[in-house]
């Protein structure tokens, strides 16, 4: 791990003097050129220089804004990330992103996705909304690995960048959708080949510094394309081809003050020479797990935001100053947008961040909503800044002139409103075999009919190995590699006795205190409740156990009552729904399982489980939790009397809930067991083909609407759990803490997964685990080291 100096200024040089912050302000507003000691002290500015720094930052993007035409408006791209190789020639020691050769062969994944495999992700953002392609990859891997060679030999391409090309003007070609290239360090002759399939480019500068570079056991050493001196090279070609570039600088890597400040000083520099740099991004180093800096601390938020301000003043007030959401929590968006930011960059509705995998992306939505909250309005641009796009002739190839003006307002130069998709409609005979329509299904699933997907579901030997690996290929450039999982309890409501208990499986509410501190005190971040209050309660009862819950441990997320158990509370306490969950979110509850359900289906309902809410309630039930602001799970109990149409059926209601609601997490596909269950749609199948069926189809039908599919590895088992996160599933559900107090008071008690066995699990996978709270953020560093 890199020690960061700490000499700050001593470096600058024997003529260093005090700088003050209010006159580096002033001169920079006067139109002065700032020196690098200036810079200094604005990147170091603390107390009342700070705030005086941002508020000179967020006047400046104010006026900057209104210059441009757009006063109050924050802008996005919304965007599919496509990581065309993980392959790399460097090796930075920060990095989670690249694989080696051995790797991808132990993940059964490609040296390059293929062109159909791509295709599928960009035709999948299409039917979201999305415009934009980011191609992200590894640095001239074929450099370093003979295996990106032979692989580019093979396909018929010279180069690593030449597939780049044809892969950009593919995706244009088959999708209308317009990529943005990231291919790392590039020569000028390359660049000038690459800017007739792309209307922008980036590379981020990172630093300036040398000393990360040269120096043995810093974090860019070793790695020959983060040569400080040839990114600027870069960057100076891209702006002498006239090419609309992004570029950036990383802070908390080890850099001094005095490399921030001349980082912004040579971007500063190489956009005045020529005006070409549309963006710069302003990124917080955060550290991954199994990297030479796992363990090195997070970027400093406050030390963050002033380099934010500080790239703010340096670059004026026409730059475009960019903080990528989701490095961020939400709580810190008033921060950064007072440091005077005006984009957030790119946003996915479909695909992870592969560079920053534990980082979700927050949903547009709420993005919008919280930008509306901090005075600005949200609006989607395009890849290329409208400035560029405005005067296509000097910035765009003319074979980019026609795609981008089929995406762009004419006005505004922003992205159009409305979106269209080319849908593939199946027309030739392949795409009818079950391979074929497996990967019809990947690049679009409301491409296929329901009968297409019961074929789909039903598919045996080659066929459905072919729909595993579909589905997982699916599942790993959309969701990404990691393996999540919850630490949490579960606590069965209908044990709760107000006179107390009597039996190890009952508990009063001094119990739940108990229960819910003690799952805290274990590393918890979930404690579960559900399950019907006996008659011979009160009601209200429903909420006591949430306050006493929440009185034990403040801080735990409390994931609680089903659907029936909500329409129970509401009955009996004569509370409409909307009042019934107001209640439960006055009495402390975060989030609803969406559990209560076999099959959407009247029929089943009737045979299998009479005594579940009826379905109709259940769907008015669940939307109404949603539209109350509650997140939720979805489930489906298969392997009984359904049939593979009422499983579509099923399938197809839970998407049409989450188009008109988003509030579905996760979707647990689970095998009923007892003497209704273990029953296979298909004479003859396993128990084990039944499972991967139904998990690689939920993924394919799902894709783009629910995100996770989780593997409830106590009904399968770890065995069987393993086949079935390589078919699709990426979730392993909870670790189900039986805790120190009643631990029989909780729904399959006795069932424990513990992280390191669950990080073994992933491992044998070549994947890695990630703990993940109950709505897929990033649990606290503290609850991290909690957990026993």
């Amino acid at each position: 791990m890199p020690t960061p100096r700490t000499d700050l200024r001593s470096d600058v040089g024997p003529e260093t003097a005090p700088v003050l912050v209010a006159h580096a302000i002033d001169r920079a507003r006067s139109g002065a050129r700032l020196g690098v000691n200036e810079v200094l002290a604005l990147v170091t500015a603390d107390g009342a220089d700070r705030d005086l720094l941002f508020a000179a930052a967020s006047a400046l993007r104010d006026e900057g804004l209104a210059l441009a035409g757009r006063p109050g408006v924050i802008t996005y791209s919304r965007k599919v990330f496509v990581p065309l190789t993980t392959l790399c020639r460097d090796r930075c020691h920060y990095c989670i992103f690249v694989d080696t050769p051995g790797q991808l062969l132990k993940k059964n994944k490609p040296a390059y996705m293929s062109p159909e495999q791509v295709l599928q992700v960009v035709r999948q953002g299409a039917a979201l909304g999305c415009k934009e392609v980011l191609l992200t990859l590894g640095d001239r891997p074929e450099d370093r690995w003979p295996e990106a060679r032979v692989w580019l030999d093979e396909h018929g391409y010279a180069s690593t960048l030449d597939y780049v090309a044809a892969i950009a003007r593919l995706v244009t070609a088959e999708t209308g959708l317009l990529a943005h290239l990231n291919p790392g360090v590039m020569h000028a002759h390359e660049l000038d080949a690459l800017r007739p399939v792309a209307p922008s480019m980036g590379m981020m500068l990172e630093t300036t510094s040398r000393a990360l570079f040269e120096t043995p056991g810093q974090p860019h050493f070793g790695s020959p394309d983060k040569d400080p001196a040839l990114r600027l090279q870069v960057i100076e070609d891209a702006g002498a081809a006239r090419i609309p570039f992004t570029t950036g600088i990383l802070v908390g890597i080890g850099e001094t003050p005095l490399d921030r400040a001349e980082s912004l000083i040579a971007l500063r520099d190489a956009e005045e020479r020529h005006g070409h740099i549309q963006e710069v991004i302003v990124q917080n180093f955060r550290a991954k797990p199994r990297t030479a800096m796992q363990d090195a601390p997070d970027a400093d938020l406050l030390e963050y935001a002033t380099v934010v301000a500080a790239a703010r003043i340096v670059m004026g007030a026409r730059m475009r100053i960019q903080v990528p959401p989701n490095l961020s929590d939400p709580t810190e968006f008033a921060l950064l947008v007072g440091a005077g930011i005006d984009d957030w960059g790119g946003v996915s509705p479909l695909t992870a961040d592969h560079v920053n995998p534990e980082r979700p992306w927050p949903h547009v939505d709420d993005l919008a909503a919280a930008t509306a909250s901090l005075g600005y309005e949200l609006r989607e641009r395009l890849t290329a800044h409208p400035e560029y796009l405005a005067d296509a002739d000097t910035w765009l190839d003319p074979a980019m002139h026609a795609p981008v003006a089929a995406l762009a307002d004419p006005e505004t130069h922003l992205a159009r409103t409305a979106t269209h998709v080319r849908r593939n409609t199946g027309g030739d005979a392949r795409a009818k075999t079950g391979r074929g329509l497996a990967e019809r299904a990947a690049a679009d699933p409301l491409a296929l009919d329901d009968a297409e997907w019961q074929r789909l579901l039903e598919a045996t030997g080659t066929a459905l190995d072919d729909l595993a690996h579909i589905a997982d290929d699916v599942r790993r450039y959309t969701v990404g590699e990691a393996i999540t999982i919850a630490v949490n309890r579960n606590l069965t409501s209908t044990g709760y006795r107000s006179a107390g208990a009597q039996t190890p499986d009952q508990f009063d509410l001094a119990d739940a205190a108990a229960i819910a501190a003690d799952a805290w005190d274990l590393g918890a971040t979930e404690l579960c409740v559900q399950g019907l209050i006996g008659s011979d309660e009160d009601a209200t009862a429903y909420l006591d156990i949430i306050r006493a819950a929440r009185a034990g441990a403040p801080g735990i997320h409390l994931h609680a009552y089903r659907p029936q158990d909500v329409q129970d509370l509401a009955a009996r306490a004569g509370l409409t729904l909307a009042d019934a969950f107001a209640a439960m979110r006055d009495a402390g509850v975060d989030t609803v399982p969406g559990t209560g359900v076999k099959v959407l289906s009247e029929r089943v309902r009737d045979l299998i489980a009479p005594g579940d809410l009826e379905i109709d309630r259940w769907v008015e039930t669940i939307t109404a939790a949603h539209r109350a602001g509650f997140r939720s799970t979805s489930v489906l109990f298969y392997g009984h009397v359904e049939t593979a149409a009422e499983r579509i059926a099923h399938l197809g209601a839970l998407r049409r809930i989450q188009s008109q609601t988003r509030g579905f997490t996760e979707f647990v596909p689970i095998p009923l067991p007892g003497p209704g269950g273990g029953v296979g749609l298909v004479a003859g199948r396993s128990a084990l083909d039944e499972h991967r069926a139904m998990v690689a189809v939920a993924r394919l039908f799902l894709s783009g609407s629910i995100p996770h599919i989780q593997i409830p590895w106590t009904r399968h088992g770890l065995e069987t759990s393993a086949v079935l996160l390589q078919a699709g599933g990426d979730d392993l559900g909870g670790t189900l803490l039986d805790g120190r107090v009643r631990s029989e008071a909780g729904i399959e008690a006795g069932n424990q997964l513990p992280l390191p066995d669950a990080a073994k699990l992933a491992r044998r996978l070549f994947r890695p685990l990630r703990q993940r709270t109950t709505v897929y953020g990033e649990p606290s560093d503290e609850r991290k080291a909690a957990v026993r």
